[in-house]
């Protein structure tokens, strides 16, 4: 496809995405919202778990503090939030605010099901931008590239090309979570960071555009 084309392939799938109700007609307590952002011609594509309640307020994907802490990474390697939001895509497992969890503490996981149901749009993201670098945020969006099981010791900080696209996994930088504040896995977030900072040298030469 050319550029045209992607474009309107592209317009098509998120008014698709905007009017989906597959996982409410399932039957599964969600808020039909779809979340993402990005447009033809992105070279990066960061996917994480699914949209929070303020991201499906906001309508952008990580808008309040774990969208803070991953731009502030992101700028480790030489990505600017402005620019990435404004020129390169981004999108979640599944597209819609899951609800709180039972338990009342964070947001719900998506259950396997809700999953397979929203599979087959990111599968079609990924075909009408063709990105040359995914950056998978958090367990569930790194177990579509690694096994799922695979601890984010062994994951994070490493990489792995995939169709001729290259896989980068970062942690969800939620504050919730302790993992990425011990010094080890710290240290590894940082050799994350120093993969896609290369990467996107490769991608952009000296300039961002």
């Amino acid at each position: 496809m050319d550029d045209e084309q992607r474009s309107q392939a592209l317009v098509k799938l998120h008014q698709q995405l905007h009017h989906c109700r597959l996982c409410l007609d399932a039957g599964y307590d969600i808020f039909p919202r779809a979340i993402f952002s990005g447009r033809v011609g992105a070279r990066i594509m960061t996917i994480g778990q699914a949209p929070g309640i303020t991201e499906k307020d906001a309508g952008r994907p990580f808008n309040a503090g774990s969208g803070k802490r991953l731009f502030q990474w992101l700028a480790q390697a030489g990505i600017d939030e402005t620019w990435y939001r404004q020129t390169q895509y981004m999108s979640s497992v599944t597209k819609c605010y899951p609800g709180r969890a039972r338990s009342g503490s964070g947001d719900r996981v998506p259950s396997r099901a809700e999953q397979a149901l929203c599979r087959p749009y990111l599968e079609a993201e990924i075909a009408v931008i063709d990105p040359q670098l995914i950056l998978p945020i958090g367990r569930l969006a790194i177990g579509l590239f690694y096994e799922a099981d695979e601890a984010l010791e062994k994951t994070i900080g490493s990489q792995k090309q995939i169709d001729g696209r290259w896989i980068v996994p970062l942690p969800h930088p939620s504050g919730a979570s302790r993992w990425h504040q011990i010094l080890e896995n710290r240290l590894r977030v940082n050799r994350a960071l120093d993969l896609i900072h290369n990467h996107v040298q490769r991608l952009f030469a000296t300039s961002n555009s």
